[in-house]
């Protein structure tokens, strides 16, 4: 697997991504600067970081959706490479307009860092399929923006469509139908707020996340 990771200034979790890649599923990482203009040739993935790009300024994933990288990133995107795009990633591809839908202030309006449960609500994506029937993954989230708010024709086509693919077991930060990710329509790009790159090994506290990864690499 070929992959790239996109490194945004104030992006923290670019080489968390790599390193998760590296070890779960041995892919081959380049990580590339967010002033580039293209990515590198054939391409099996494209991750977008977590962290705070830009310094989160006017809304989170904002700036970072004006960066030149990021032309490049729709391209492909529309051209079929898949996406993965964890916690500001998730944000910025909303910001994109890759995915529907905008991720507001938390409930409480604190940041929130804890591990959560998952339920998979689709596990016939391409970023799902290695997880056995039933799995309850944890994984960690830390956001200060993790709240998913769509309108309610947008929700029902979503769920309708099969689209929403992670939920949380307990919703911590007040996303609209529990949502903790969803897939673009031809399945391609997934945002998620919870970080798989936080959890691929038993170290880490689980390494449920890993099965992300390894989905991923059957999929290729």
């Amino acid at each position: 697997m070929k992959a790239a990771v996109i490194v945004y200034p104030g992006s923290n979790c670019d080489r968390d991504c790599k390193v998760a890649l590296e070890r779960t599923v041995g892919a081959q990482v380049s990580l590339v600067w967010h002033k580039e203009t293209s990515l590198p040739q054939g391409l099996d993935l494209i991750v977008l970081p977590g962290g705070f790009s830009y310094g989160d300024y006017l809304r989170c994933g904002a700036m970072a959706a004006q960066s030149p990288v990021t032309a490049a990133v729709v391209a492909a995107a529309k051209a079929g490479v898949p996406v993965l795009g964890v916690c500001n990633g998730f944000q910025v591809l909303c910001e994109t307009e890759l995915l529907p839908g905008a991720l507001l202030r938390n409930r409480g309006l604190k940041y929130l860092c804890h591990p959560v449960e998952l339920e998979i609500a689709n596990p016939h994506t391409r970023f799902t399929r290695a997880y056995a029937p039933g799995a309850r993954p944890v994984m960690t989230i830390g956001h200060g923006e993790g709240n998913y708010f769509a309108d309610a024709g947008t929700l029902d086509r979503l769920e309708g469509e099969g689209q929403v693919v992670f939920r949380y077991g307990a919703n911590p930060n007040g996303s609209q139908r529990d949502i903790a990710g969803i897939v673009n329509e031809s399945g391609t790009v997934l945002g998620m707020m919870p970080h798989p790159d936080r959890a691929f090994d038993p170290a880490l506290g689980s390494d449920d996340g890993r099965r992300v990864f390894e989905s991923l690499l059957a999929a290729a």
